[in-house]
């Protein structure tokens, strides 16, 4: 049993990765060891400022939909 856990563990490591989800927990980690008291944007937010970030780049290529 213990042996399905930790492969199931590690796929869902590796999905979370790959899907971008894992994203926001560092973000948010790394929010509050650096400032604390500063406000932290909701997943919400955080997703669409990505979003925006990674439209206005030019080197990732045209998104059309």
């Amino acid at each position: 049993m213990s042996g399905l856990r930790r492969v199931l563990g590690r796929a869902r490591f590796f999905v979370r990765e790959f899907s971008g989800e894992a994203a926001y927990d560092r973000h948010v980690a790394h929010a509050r060891t650096h400032d604390p008291d500063a406000p932290v944007p909701t997943r919400r937010a955080f997703e669409r400022a990505r979003m925006d970030a990674r439209e206005a780049d030019p080197r990732e290529g045209f998104r059309c939909c």
